[in-house]
């Protein structure tokens, strides 16, 4: 007899009670198992303890709080974050590139809707047939989450950076449109979407160009979306 597939763990971090609560209901009916934990310090320890295969973790928790956690787990771990804040500002969103988060849903928030965030994230999450892929200089290296330019040393890539660098270079020297884009990083097409993909043009950029004022790699197609110039 086959043994039944084991059910995806979900670590839920927040310190509102409350909301901990609906949201680990919502998941277990959902099919999911749960484990939880009320601070930063504690959700570390699940981590380790658990070893969860998503983690949904709010931002203002005692500290460490969400963001430094997250930075903590992205260093060792590839496991899917979606950040739960209460802010949608500019610099916030930067800070949830900064820590590795892979989306990030703002409060309040439907269970309903919550959960199909977390579907469509894990399966955005799943790992490509292929490993590594190239594109002139360009070698990424879909599991180690690295990109190596020529003969440079290989460069950490946040899951959001490979994410649209991945499809950036399956389609060398031709226009992405920047709906493609978002729809491959996110799923959706909403106006917070469309800012956050600024900031991670530019923070691909960064690692991309000799020079990211001018930049020579990553071109912006004015009015439809960006493309890669490779040889």
């Amino acid at each position: 007899m086959l043994e039944a597939a084991r059910p995806m763990k979900v670590l839920v971090a927040d310190d509102d009670d409350d909301l901990r609560a609906l949201i680990g209901f919502t998941l277990t009916q959902a099919g999911f198992d749960v484990c939880t934990a009320d601070d930063g310090l504690t959700t570390l320890q699940a981590f380790e303890r658990e070893t969860p295969d998503f983690i949904l973790l709010d931002v203002n928790m005692p500290p460490p709080d969400g963001l430094a956690v997250c930075r903590q787990i992205r260093a060792h771990s590839k496991v899917p974050i979606m950040m739960l804040t209460v802010r949608d500002q500019e610099d916030d969103l930067v800070s949830a590139l900064d820590s590795g988060a892979d989306d990030y849903v703002r409060k309040p928030f439907s269970p309903r809707a919550l959960l199909a965030r977390v579907h469509a994230l894990v399966r955005r999450a799943e790992p490509p047939t292929a490993s590594v892929i190239s594109a002139g200089s360009l070698r990424l290296d879909l599991e180690q989450h690295t990109l190596q330019i020529a003969s440079d040393s290989p460069r950490r890539l946040t899951p959001l950076e490979l994410k649209a660098l991945h499809l950036l270079m399956t389609s060398p020297g031709r226009t992405v449109t920047a709906e493609r884009l978002l729809l491959h990083v996110w799923g959706r097409s909403t106006a917070r979407e469309r800012r956050t993909l600024k900031q991670l043009v530019y923070r691909l950029r960064q690692k991309l160009e000799p020079d990211p004022a001018s930049p020579q790699v990553l071109l912006t197609t004015p009015g439809a979306g960006y493309k890669l110039a490779v040889e």
